[in-house]
């Protein structure tokens, strides 16, 4: 006689206890499944965060401004020995301090204030930022270091005082004792006396080279 095969029924605790297994288990990939989601897109973030940062950076060593821009540029001189600067000049209003090619400057971006040149004479240094914006109103910049004898400097001030569109003040670093500037030109002299001192005063106080004729030289900046 053959034996009858032993078969036996889940009971319902089995099957219950199976259910909740299942369940464990189908939350715990869903546990993974949600980490990897937060860490791919922490990792994409962090990528795109990183190249909008270098797009920042690599803009911002690209740009250009015009306070620290030196224009190409040099001084070209006529048979009188006036200088003519051959670039372009910029004359934006900027902050800060511009650099300039020349010295003293003849041109370029400065800053919005000008420095009163109505015949003014000033001991001290000026800043080239609103000397500049001067020169751009139709002035004449004296300027003389301590090489200038004391004689010359005190003729040329009294010429200042009596000439509208006129300012006078020491560079202590410029190349030649006596030098005089307008927007563009340049050139230097050898004394007060000297014939070509009165002839630049002619040719570019309120001159032709003036890129905003008839702008005041008053209310500006005083030393």
């Amino acid at each position: 006689m053959g034996s009858a095969k032993n078969t036996s029924t889940p009971s319902a605790s089995d099957r219950r206890e199976r259910i909740e297994e299942m369940r464990r288990a189908e939350r715990a990939r869903a546990r993974r499944g949600r980490i990897a989601v937060i860490s791919v897109s922490t990792v994409v973030v962090a990528a795109l965060i990183g190249v909008g940062a270098w797009a920042v950076t690599k803009g911002g060593d690209d740009k250009d401004t015009s306070s620290d821009a030196k224009p190409a540029g040099h001084f070209t001189y006529d048979k009188d020995g006036v200088g003519t600067w051959s670039a372009k000049l910029t004359r934006n209003h900027v902050g800060g301090k511009p650099t300039y090619p020349m010295n003293p400057p003849v041109g370029g971006d400065h800053n919005q204030v000008w420095m009163n040149c109505n015949g003014d004479v000033y001991e001290k240094p000026l800043a080239n930022e609103h000397a500049v914006h001067s020169l751009e109103h139709g002035a004449v910049w004296v300027t003389y270091n301590d090489k200038a004898a004391d004689a010359d400097v005190k003729a040329l001030a009294a010429k200042v005082k009596q000439t509208p569109y006129t300012l006078m003040s020491p560079i202590a670093d410029q190349k030649d004792p006596i030098m005089l500037s307008a927007w563009g030109h340049q050139r230097t002299v050898k004394s007060a006396s000297d014939p070509a001192a009165a002839k630049f005063f002619a040719a570019f106080v309120q001159g032709k080279q003036t890129p905003e004729m008839g702008a005041p030289c008053t209310g500006g900046l005083g030393q």
